[in-house]
C-alpha cells in the first residue's frame, strides 16, 4: 500500500480543515514547499496536494506553487481541487504532475470523463467524497444525488482506475477512518482505492492495508505528531 502525506492549500499556506469546514481552519505552515521537502526526507515517494481555494472557485489558485513542489521534490504528485476542464488537466500534466483528481466535473458532467483520451485517463483519479451518504462536490459545499457504487462503476467503465474517497465526517477529526467504506469500494468496484479522512494511527494504516486499499492519505495525524511518517511508510509497505 502506498502512503500519501497530504498538503491542503489555502492562501498559499499548508492548512487542515475540520470536516471540510473552511471556518475551522488550522494553518500548519506558511511554507508548503518546506513541508513537502520534509516528507521526502522522511522517506515519502508520493504526495497528495489539494488546492482548497480552487475546489471552491474552479480556478487553479495554487498552480505555480504546486508545480514548484513537484519540480523541487521529485515526488510522485497527485493534485486535486478545481480541475474541471481538459485545459486544466493538460496544464498540470505538462508541468510534470503525475495524477490529477477530478471530483465536481465527474459528477456534474457525466460526458466529461468518457470524452478524455486514454493517454489522459491513465493519469486521472476520480475523487469521491462522502457526506451523510451523499457525494459532496464544489469544495464539499454541495451534495449530489447519485449512488456511490454505481457512480464509481461508471467511472471504471469510462477508463478511470483509481478512486480517492474521503469520509468527510472523519476528516481532521482524529477518530479513525471508515474501514468499511474503503473495503466496500475495493470489493464492489474493482478500482484501486485510496482512503482519506481520519487516518489517525498506525493501526488505521495496517487495517487499510489488510482491507485491500491501494493507498492511504495522511494529513492531520502527521502535522500534530500522532503518526511518525517514516514509520507509517514502512507499515504501509
Amino acid at each position: 500500500m502506498i502512503l500519501f502525506p497530504a498538503i491542503d492549500l489555502v492562501g498559499g499556506e499548508a492548512v487542515r480543515l475540520y470536516k471540510g469546514d473552511f471556518s475551522q481552519k488550522t494553518v500548519y505552515s506558511p511554507d508548503p514547499l518546506s513541508v513537502a521537502k520534509d516528507f521526502r526526507t522522511k522517506g515519502a515517494e508520493h504526495i497528495h496536494l489539494v488546492d482548497l481555494d480552487g475546489a471552491r472557485t474552479g480556478e487553479r489558485s495554487h498552480f505555480d506553487l504546486i508545480c514548484r513542489i513537484k519540480r523541487e521534490t521529485g515526488l510522485f504528485a497527485e493534485v486535486g481541487g478545481g480541475i474541471r476542464s481538459r485545459d486544466a488537466i493538460e496544464a498540470y500534466l505538462s508541468h510534470g504532475i503525475d495524477r490529477v483528481i477530478l471530483g465536481t466535473v465527474a459528477v456534474t458532467d457525466p460526458s466529461f470523463i468518457p470524452s478524455l483520451p486514454a493517454e489522459i485517463l491513465s493519469h486521472v483519479a476520480v475523487g469521491v467524497d462522502i457526506a451523510d451518504g451523499k457525494i459532496a462536490i464544489k469544495g464539499w459545499t454541495e451534495k449530489a444525488d447519485c449512488d456511490l457504487i454505481d457512480f464509481c462503476k461508471k467511472m471504471k467503465d469510462a477508463g478511470v482506475g483509481v478512486v480517492i474517497s474521503t469520509d468527510i465526517s472523519r476528516d481532521g477529526a482524529m477518530k479513525g477512518t471508515n474501514h468499511d467504506l474503503y473495503r466496500t469500494l475495493t470489493e464492489k468496484t474493482g478500482m484501486q482505492v485510496i482512503a482519506s479522512g481520519g487516518v489517525s494511527s498506525l493501526q488505521d494504516i495496517r487495517r487499510l492495508k489488510e482491507g485491500g486499499a491501494y493507498g492511504a492519505i495522511v494529513g492531520k495525524a502527521y502535522y500534530i505528531g500522532a503518526i511518525d511518517l517514516s514509520e507509517a511508510i514502512e507499515v504501509a509497505r
